[in-house]
């Protein structure tokens, strides 16, 4: 057999979300997120889904492998992780890679020379990065233009336009997209609609529930939660995504192994609850930010002066634990403060217990051109805040001390 016919026979083989040993379809998110596609490990009993560090697993005959074969290929922990994040976003299929970029370029695989993808101009800094990797090498047409603006998006869908890549809450401005009219926008022009949901999480916002395609995560954030699992995931709204997926995961080899996979699914048992503490000491954060003499400019979608606030309770249940904003004063301002925080750690990455501090421009976005972040708005005045879970007295008064400075 070929290489090509085994990755064919395993592409063959794949199999769908498992069916819950509880019917969980009238029960609430946290609830789920605890039970979803997990079980009592049937060997000993363990509620703990275990962590199966094998490799490789014993065929029942020549021929005929069980339900798991090479850890490549699929692995029980990893199993339980992608079962449970497809039910949570509600779809078909997930797939867990070992980054959210693996995430990404597994997806991105699914494109070709001369096919074009229409993207955010103000989204992850990682992402433009790797579309315009593609650009360069393998002849992917990207355009990165203003989500925000449906009219623009569609005069920018060409014949050969294949994706629309979205991130909504835009990071590091919080930019909202409208979902509902971009999946339709999308639909109409047989175009594959993307979500980046790192930010929200299912928890906050589904953007299924609007017609979207897939659902890409960066697992390392707010869904593993303790800034020490790394992951990426692609969910699928609908079977007719799934075999392409899991066929260019499997040929790549990007999957999660099945430590990270064990510590992420521990994360998401208390999603729920660290969403909920997050946004609450964001929320006084922003407002805190919003009164302060050095702050001219606070992005967070919980604030009312959102300009798109009426869109954001349309389409989200919450605003999530990141904020960020821009100082009056210029770059040594924006240096003194991230480097002067004791609580918030001055370092990229988001979603976890400890609060970060950072600086965009020469951090996360660090590889945008001065063109691509003048165009997006990212400015040497601006800075990111990801809250955690320490004391938001405590949090408000090291930002106080750190500004005041």
């Amino acid at each position: 057999m070929s290489v090509i016919e085994a990755l064919q026979t395993s592409q063959d083989e794949i199999t769908e979300c498992k069916e819950p040993r509880l019917d969980l379809s009238g029960m609430k998110f946290q609830t789920k997120a605890i039970h979803a596609g997990i079980d009592p490990d049937p060997a000993t009993g363990a509620i703990a889904t275990p962590i199966h560090q094998s490799t490789t697993y014993q065929f029942k005959r020549m021929g005929e492998p069980g339900e798991f074969e090479y850890s490549r290929c699929g692995n029980p922990t990893r199993k339980a992780l992608e079962d449970n994040l497809a039910a949570l976003e509600g779809g078909v299929y997930s797939a867990a890679l070992a980054t959210g970029q693996g995430a990404q370029i597994t997806l991105l695989n699914l494109f070709q020379q001369g096919d074009h993808i229409i993207c955010g101009n103000d989204v992850y800094g990682g992402t433009i990065r790797m579309l315009n990797l593609l650009k360069k090498n393998a002849g992917i047409e990207v355009s990165f233009i203003p989500l925000t603006d449906v009219d623009r998006v569609r005069a920018e869908i060409r014949s050969n336009t294949r994706a629309i890549w979205i991130e909504s809450p835009s990071n590091p401005l919080f930019n909202i997209v409208d979902l509902e009219a971009i999946a339709a926008l999308a639909r109409e022009n047989d175009v594959i609609s993307i979500v980046d949901n790192t930010l929200l999480t299912p928890y906050f916002q589904r953007p299924f529930q609007f017609g979207i395609d897939l659902v890409v995560h960066s697992a390392t954030k707010y869904l593993s939660g303790h800034n020490d699992g790394l992951g990426g995931v692609i969910i699928c709204r609908e079977n007719k995504f799934v075999e392409d997926i899991a066929f260019t995961a499997n040929a790549l080899g990007a999957v999660l192994g099945a430590f990270d996979a064990w510590l992420i699914l521990r994360g998401i048992k208390t999603l729920a609850l660290r969403m909920r503490e997050q946004q609450k000491s964001a929320l006084k954060i922003a407002n805190f930010l919003q009164s302060h003499s050095a702050v001219s400019r606070v992005y967070y979608p919980g604030l009312p002066d959102h300009p798109q606030y009426a869109l954001i309770q349309k389409q989200t249940s919450g605003f999530g634990g990141m904020l960020s904003f821009e100082l009056k004063d210029g770059i040594e301002k924006a240096r003194k403060l991230v480097e002067g925080t004791e609580l918030f750690y001055m370092t990229e990455s988001f979603g976890g217990v400890e609060s970060l501090i950072q600086h965009p421009q020469t951090m996360s976005h660090s590889s945008m051109s001065p063109e691509a972040l003048a165009e997006a708005g990212i400015t040497e005045k601006l800075v990111r805040v990801s809250v955690g879970l320490e004391d938001c007295d405590d949090l408000l008064a090291d930002l106080e001390r750190a500004l005041d400075a």
